[in-house]
């Protein structure tokens, strides 16, 4: 689905990242690990496209990235790719259901298809009766399923999170985990995850530890 081969990037004399090669599969949710600075940012920035190696390539089945022009781009990962960070990114002047259908509409997707689908996502995530809500009005932990139903709402083939429960309490980090491993199941979504929350890298389905720019 996905392959990274010999992947650099430096910042000013700093080399983060030192040849990664990596593949990922469908369906399956994979775990970033490692010390702070390790890189691990870099490397899902890199895999998300919004980010380019020095070195290496990236490939999206038979799609090469850096053939891409940046229009392209934009619109390949509008449309493939979700994004869910430890600050769950709202844009406060819009409800729950507006904010998820902004990638929609970015598609160019109707209004009508893209307000079902952001229906649909948000009832799944349990939030049927919080979708006229702002985000000041939602607790940490619904803002992140709010965040969760906007990356899922193009039907990406891959959903890249840096560190999504990092700013939850115990109960709404375990409850975001599950959903993870549930929208897996249910819907063979592919995740790609940084994470410093061992007991979920445990669960999940491979690890990858970066360690001195490399994938142990």
């Amino acid at each position: 689905m996905i392959k990274a081969q010999k992947i650099r990037k430096s910042f000013g004399s700093l080399e983060v990242l030192k040849g990664i090669d990596i593949e990922f599969t469908p369906g399956r949710i994979y775990s970033i690990v490692g010390a702070s600075g390790a890189g691990k940012t870099t490397l899902l920035q890199i895999l998300g496209t919004l980010s380019k190696p020095d070195e290496g390539e990236i490939y999206f089945g038979d799609k090469r990235i850096s053939s891409m022009s940046d229009k392209q781009l934009a619109a390949f990962r509008n449309r493939e790719i979700g994004f869910v960070f430890q600050f769950h990114h709202l844009l406060p002047e819009f409800n729950a259901l507006e904010n998820v259908c902004i990638p929609a509409f970015i598609a160019k997707i109707s209004k009508a298809k893209a307000e079902k689908k952001a229906k649909d996502l948000l009832g799944y995530l349990g939030l049927a009766n919080r979708m006229t809500h702002k985000p000041s009005e939602l607790s940490g932990g619904e803002k992140q399923r709010v965040a969760m139903a906007r990356a899922l709402v193009n039907s990406p083939g891959v959903v890249m999170a840096d560190e999504p429960s990092g700013n939850l309490d115990s109960n709404n980090r375990n409850e975001l985990h599950e959903l993870l491993f549930r929208l897996r199941d249910e819907m063979g979504q592919t995740f790609i995850i940084v994470t410093h929350d061992d007991n979920f890298a445990e669960r999940s389905d491979k690890i990858l530890h970066i360690k001195d720019g490399v994938i142990e």
